[in-house]
């Protein structure tokens, strides 16, 4: 992967308002990949006390957003299809690791899956992207 893409991505996703909000920590980026990580905490509970779908929808588009913007060229999503599998313990270490499965010059698609610190499958997500020409607007920052 590019060292300058590479950087300016970690330096984004670090900054990124609402994944400081949310507690998403980009753990690794790789061209058509990438692992981010969150705490479920006792505020991202539903009425039930268990994980709300919101919370690890942002975690698997955090993951989504920076694998399919890896390559240098602004990806935006088309479509994503979520399977929650399990509810993870309160205190859980969440895990979202997306993968590149297809690419072509205008569209790519992922499977990103979340885990718990036991590999106890979360939830499971296909998502697909539009693939535009334009670079990252924060390449020169």
């Amino acid at each position: 992967m590019d060292e300058k893409i590479k950087n300016a991505i970690i330096r984004q996703a670090e900054a990124e308002p609402f994944a400081c909000k949310s507690g998403l920590k980009l753990v690794e980026v790789q061209e058509g990949y990438a692992r981010v990580a969150m705490d479920f905490t006792e505020d991202m509970e539903n009425i039930f006390g268990m994980a709300h779908g919101g919370a690890l929808f942002a975690l698997i588009d955090e993951a989504f957003e920076i694998a399919s913007n890896s390559h240098g060229t602004m990806a935006v999503a088309l479509n994503m299809n979520v399977n929650y599998l399990a509810s993870p313990a309160r205190g859980a270490k969440l895990t979202a690791e997306a993968k590149e499965m297809n690419k072509t010059r205008k569209t790519a698609l992922y499977d990103i899956r979340v885990t718990d610190e036991h590999a106890v499958l979360i939830a499971s997500c296909q998502a697909l992207v539009y693939r535009k020409d334009n670079p990252l607007p924060f390449l020169e920052k």
